[in-house]
């Protein structure tokens, strides 16, 4: 099956370096290319394209407010084309939250194009192809919800939570995350995102939840209403120390694990084998099955694990691999995960 692509973007020359990038892919097919969001919104409904990328800053409308109206009118993966500025990647990072599936960075931190990307478009092409965009469950629990399931003692007592991400992560976590306390367990995250955008990411959850958001750091004590984020480039963020007050934070070189550096699999790994019983792993949306494997090594040292639910995905790959292999200790919606573990604690 061919995946057709829609490049918006009103610099000439970046329509033309995207469609290059392109080209090459047998099984991707460039149908149009728009300079702005008027020219985009008919092309839209005249090609039905599977996938659109979309720049931020046009003429006319702005590529946020186009954004909001695609979700809105004629719901299609859209990959956010973000320059290398600092607003930029904030812009970025607000686009994700309006239902953006991926982001790519059409320049480097220089402000230069890059000459390769290494086929990082065509597979950010791909990915978003697979999103479900169907009508996805309120982030508000309805009043008619079933109650929330007691939480067992490993999940209301943990020490550590380690949380994976990816296609779709960025909204989630925000969601996730607006329901933590304020003296939650120190939780360490890896979410599957360019390294470029994760200060972006990290400060924007930081306005969206009473803990503080920071990215990890090598060699970092972890503390109790701290949530770390793995900073992204070629690191993984692992767990090392031991006990609630030895616990700290790694960032390890190495090579990509489930073609992701920083991978789940790594981080769930290492808090398998470093804090066990004393965590709680929770696998978000994304593609793949990074973190299936690390959260079942979690699951066998006795750490209590949850897996988001299909109808409140963006993309099932990745609880769904973790449910098939038996990691997960429950399976919830993701406006109920942070629920279980905290609002229901004293019933534990």
């Amino acid at each position: 099956m061919t995946i057709r692509v829609l490049i918006v973007d009103d610099s000439a020359l970046m329509r033309k370096l995207l469609q290059t990038r392109l080209a090459s892919e047998a099984d991707i097919e460039v149908v149009g290319c728009a300079c702005d969001a008027q020219e985009a919104r008919g092309l839209i409904k005249a090609l039905d394209p599977d996938v659109v990328t979309l720049d931020i800053e046009m003429p006319g409308m702005d590529g946020l407010s186009f954004l909001a109206k695609i979700m809105e009118l004629r719901p299609t993966p859209v990959i956010i084309v973000s320059g290398a500025t600092q607003e930029g990647n904030a812009v970025t990072v607000q686009a994700l939250q309006l239902g953006a599936v991926s982001c790519y960075a059409k320049n480097d931190r220089h402000g230069s194009l890059p000459g390769n990307d290494g086929g990082e478009l065509a597979a950010l092409v791909r990915e978003a192809a697979g999103v479900n965009l169907l009508p996805r469950r309120s982030t508000a629990a309805p009043a008619s919800a079933a109650p929330f399931p007691s939480p067992t003692r490993a999940a209301a007592e943990s020490a550590l939570i380690a949380i994976g991400a990816s296609t779709g992560g960025v909204e989630a976590l925000r969601t996730l995350l607006s329901r933590f306390p304020l003296d939650c367990p120190p939780t360490l995250i890896v979410q599957h995102v360019n390294a470029r955008f994760a200060p972006a990411i990290a400060q924007s959850l930081d306005g969206a939840c009473e803990p503080r958001v920071v990215l990890a750091g090598t060699d970092v004590p972890v503390e109790r209403g701290h949530i770390y984020l793995a900073p992204g480039g070629d690191r993984h963020l692992l767990l090392a120390g031991a006990g609630s007050l030895g616990f700290r934070t790694v960032l390890r070189a190495g090579e990509p694990v489930c073609g992701h550096q920083p991978s789940v699999d790594m981080l769930f790994g290492s808090v398998a084998e470093t804090a066990g019983p004393a965590a709680t792993g929770i696998l978000l949306t994304g593609m793949g099955c990074d973190g299936a494997k690390g959260l079942a090594r979690m699951a066998a040292k006795g750490s209590f694990t949850i897996a988001q639910d299909e109808a409140s995905c963006v993309v099932f790959g990745m609880p769904r691999a973790a449910i098939e292999m038996g990691a997960a200790s429950i399976v919830l919606p993701l406006d109920r995960i942070a629920g279980h573990i905290f609002d229901r604690a004293e019933a534990a």
